[in-house]
């Protein structure tokens, strides 16, 4: 064989070894964002469980003890007044354990950061080794 086939199917090589690990770090960098999505997701999860929590408990609230207080209250003041404390109070609950689950769900994003960072890595990688 000439000197000059043998660097042809050398550089063949390389292209076919640059083209399977460029496949293999794709593949590695979706399912490394599928695992980020996947974590941020259950945590979002639990935000909605907050807000889930505050809507049951502010309805639960409204049947159970709107019933108690307005008649306890109403031993005090006139009934139309005692029913419109016990629903301004239970009120604020729920919507203190609504703005709690926003809260949390806010604070927590679905972008997989960290493969966004090492593609960003490799592109910089790619870009140095054909310089």
């Amino acid at each position: 064989m000439s000197a000059r086939y043998q660097e042809e199917a050398s550089l063949g090589e390389l292209f076919s070894d640059l083209t399977r690990q460029a496949s293999e770090l794709v593949r590695e960098e979706v399912e490394l964002a599928k695992i980020e999505v996947s974590k941020s997701a259950g945590r979002l999860g639990k935000g909605a469980g907050f807000i889930a929590a505050g809507a049951v408990l502010g309805h639960t609230a409204l049947l159970a003890l709107v019933a108690t207080l307005i008649i306890l209250l109403a031993l005090v003041v006139k009934l139309w007044i005692a029913a419109a404390i016990v629903t301004l109070l239970v009120a604020a609950i729920a919507g203190i354990l609504v703005k709690m689950g926003l809260n949390h769900m806010k604070a927590e994003s679905l972008s997989p950061r960290h493969t966004i960072e090492t593609i960003q890595e490799d592109v910089e990688w790619a870009k140095a080794q054909t310089k």
